[in-house]
């Protein structure tokens, strides 16, 4: 790959055209900035020269700052070696230049790559190039003086809707908010820009500069209006994160004092906003996603993956039918069988149903509606399964039905065709068992709603063939999902880490903490619902511990499904580290199932929103006389801080042992796993990142203080004690040990 640089060239016209080069999206990278800031400095001096073009190679003109330099600067905590890039770079050599300066943009302008081209003193730009700030993103604020321009130019309204929501324009748009001076094609977007950069130095083009506009600001009372809506909504909306309110204190800082004020105040949160755990964490997340297609041994041998054109889901259910649905939308014929004409037509009536939730969202258009559901034809045999890439199954949680259907796949399929299996219980190992094409056989474990959900676990066995995986990896990113490769063991990596959850809950529940308590300290945290509204919302946790535990608005979300066979498989893999409450049974033979029949933990309304159910209590109070645990008969008094710890901390210690094993390919992967598979702050930077910042030291102390108080159930595990005792991060790699991988 060609080193980043920064190029010049001088035509007859007197125009300096820059461009930037560092693929894919020509990056910010340090040398690239400190080579512009060479060109622009030579462009200047040089008496040949009379205005500038600033461009990127290949199609595009920057994706922005470069992030591994702001992981780094993170690890280092070494602001100066970014320099003063906003004030010094961007405003006084750019803006300030005695030169005019045009951006001739293509493809996209992105985060710094868009402050870039708002420095300059008009913007010339290709047909649905990309333009944005999406810098909160990760957890920081535009640094640049992007708070600055970005109102100056398009206003204060759709400026904070583009920075807080890094929500992107095209280009026409941009055209039309004055972000955009000219919108030519592709081709003619540099013999254009040249023309304006000629036009502004010989007066025939006024000559902006964009951080002394103040006609498209609103009126000061106004905008202190604007910004106090803003804030609003982002504490309603992200209560947890502080640097959306550090960036509208800037925006603010500039409408009040002036520009250039402004720019400073940025500089400072900027900084601030950079070594924030937040960002930390969310960086740390935006590589980890990144970090999930690279497999040793799959994606790094040379493989090409087959191209899939057509996908066979057996079982049309709520999961067959979310798999089907996302494979639709995303262009690929789909064959779905069933058993019966009713079943099937059930199956193709649940796809039609997701499309048209779409429609009415706005999310998919009438045309695209009809051409998704005519990808998808219902069948009742294994006719047309001969021609398929893919399949995958998605019935029901039963051994000997799966043992089967694998055997006739052997028989019906290609000898190329994948064959994949949705079981989030079963032993891949027992589903392949009596076929000869084990090296074929893997598990595609969708997320419910599976159409909705981003998170794929690619399940391997040890027979499975890097070709199949990368296979399935492939068509994962297809269907727009985040493919996580991961072991074949029970829960396999997200439900077996998060095992503990729910039993933490109602451990804490017969300890005598309120459950109502316990989900608020929960979405306290972080968590988008409390572990028992959480149960009943989520099928595969309540298969999980139905069982096993046979905290309020999870349990209730989830509902009880096939928990017998899920919660047997838990029961005899982890029987060690079991805690079984009497609350679920109690409430289950009463038949509350929780939004299943608007009863549960909690009581829901028509919209499903829930509310507290009073007569819960006769159900607390009954499990807490089985179960004993109350010392002296009286509750246990525990701060919330407190309720977290016991509830988390179990969590990371599962994920312990899952990395011990070997169940992932490395830390990060089961960080973004947690993050899209069960909701876990992304700015917490996902569990064992989470776990890292508070220290293997602390979790390992307060497990073993609980084991010796309430059971084996919070005994920590070898690998936690071990990476305490030696100070180490449960992040740093495994070196030796068993793997599933």
């Amino acid at each position: 790959m060609a080193r980043p640089g920064v190029s010049l060239e001088v035509g007859a016209d007197k125009v300096a055209v820059i461009t930037l080069r560092n693929p894919p999206v020509n990056a910010l990278a340090m040398p690239v900035l400190w080579g512009l800031k060479e060109k622009y400095e030579e462009a200047c001096s040089r008496e040949d020269v009379k205005a500038i073009v600033v461009t990127g190679a290949n199609g595009k003109f920057s994706g922005g700052f470069d992030i591994s330099t702001i992981q780094d600067v993170q690890a280092s905590g070494n602001m100066s070696a970014l320099g003063r890039i906003s004030v010094d770079l961007m405003t006084k050599l750019i803006e300030e230049a005695g030169k005019p300066s045009v951006a001739a943009i293509q493809g996209l302008a992105l985060g710094g790559g868009l402050e870039l081209a708002m420095c300059c003193h008009a913007r010339v730009a290709a047909p649905k190039a990309q333009l944005g700030l999406p810098e909160l993103q990760l957890g920081i604020i535009p640094g640049f003086g992007g708070t600055q321009r970005l109102p100056r130019l398009v206003g204060l309204t759709k400026a904070i809707e583009m920075m807080l929501l890094s929500k992107p324009v095209t280009s026409e748009e941009g055209k039309e908010l004055g972000l955009v001076d000219e919108l030519v094609p592709a081709e003619a977007v540099l013999t254009t820009a040249r023309k304006v950069a000629v036009d502004i130095a010989e007066g025939r083009r006024p000559w902006c500069i964009t951080l002394h506009k103040t006609d498209k600001l609103e009126p000061l009372g106004e905008a202190r209006e604007i910004l106090k809506f803003a804030r609003a909504q982002a504490m309603k909306t992200a209560p947890k994160l502080t640097h959306p309110h550090v960036c509208l204190d800037a925006i603010e800082e500039g409408i009040v004092k002036g520009g250039f004020a402004g720019l400073l105040k940025e500089e400072k949160a900027f900084q601030e906003a950079l070594f924030s755990d937040a960002s930390k964490s969310l960086t740390h997340i935006f590589f980890a996603q990144r970090s999930t297609s690279k497999v040793p041994g799959v994606t790094d041998v040379g493989l090409k993956p087959k191209v899939v054109k057509k996908v066979a889901v057996i079982g049309g259910g709520f999961m067959g039918s979310g798999i089907v649905t996302a494979l639709i939308l995303s262009n690929i014929k789909v064959v779905l069988k069933e058993v019966n004409s009713d079943f099937l037509q059930q199956g193709l009536n649940r796809v039609k149903g997701n499309l048209q939730s779409r429609v009415k969202k706005g999310k998919l258009s009438k045309d695209k509606f009809e051409r998704a559901i005519s990808l998808v034809e219902g069948v009742l045999d294994y006719e047309q399964f001969g021609s398929v890439d893919v399949v995958i199954e998605a019935v029901v949680e039963n051994v000997g039905l799966k043992q089967q259907i694998f055997a006739d796949l052997e028989k019906f399929c290609s000898p190329s065709c994948v064959l994949a299996s949705n079981t989030s219980t079963i032993d891949l190992n027992v589903v392949g068992s009596k076929t000869k094409a084990q090296d074929r056989i893997i598990g595609a474990h969708f997320f419910s709603p599976a159409h909705v959900m981003p998170l794929l676990e690619v399940v391997r066995t040890e027979k499975t063939s890097p070709q199949v995986i990368l296979d399935l990896m492939t068509l994962g990113k297809t269907i727009k999902k985040i493919p996580v490769v991961v072991g074949n063991c029970t829960g396999f990596a997200v439900n077996r880490v998060f095992f503990p959850y729910t039993q933490a809950a109602t451990m804490l529940l017969d300890l005598g903490v309120d459950p109502y308590r316990i989900d608020r300290a929960i979405t306290g945290f972080g968590m988008p619902m409390g572990p028992f509204r959480y149960f009943f919302f989520n099928s595969t946790i309540s298969s999980l511990f139905m069982l096993v535990v046979c905290c309020c608005r999870l349990a209730d979300f989830v509902g009880f499904g096939v928990a017998v066979a899920v919660g047997q498989q838990y029961l005899n893999s982890f029987p060690e580290r079991v805690y079984v409450s009497q609350i679920f049974p109690l409430m289950f033979s009463d038949k509350r199932l929780g939004e299943g029949n608007r009863k549960g933990f909690y009581l829901y309304d028509e919209k499903r929103k829930p509310r507290p159910a009073p007569e819960l209590q006769g159900y607390v109070d009954k499990s807490r006389q089985l179960a004993k645990l109350m010392p002296g008969g009286k509750p246990i008094n525990i701060t919330d801080k407190e309720i977290v710890e016991m509830i988390l901390f179990p969590v990371v210690n599962e994920a312990c042992r899952v990395l011990e094993e070997g169940v992932v390919v490395k830390a990060s992967d089961l960080d973004i796993a947690t993050v899209l598979g069960m909701g876990f702050p992304p700015y917490k930077g996902g569990l064992v990142f989470w776990a890292d910042m508070i220290g293997a030291g602390y979790i390992a102390s307060k497990l073993k203080e609980w084991s010796e108080t309430y059971g084996k159930f919070f005994q920590p595990s070898p690998f936690l004690q071990a990476r305490a005792s030696q100070g180490g991060k449960l992040s740093d790699p495994v070196k030796s040990g068993k793997s599933r991988l």
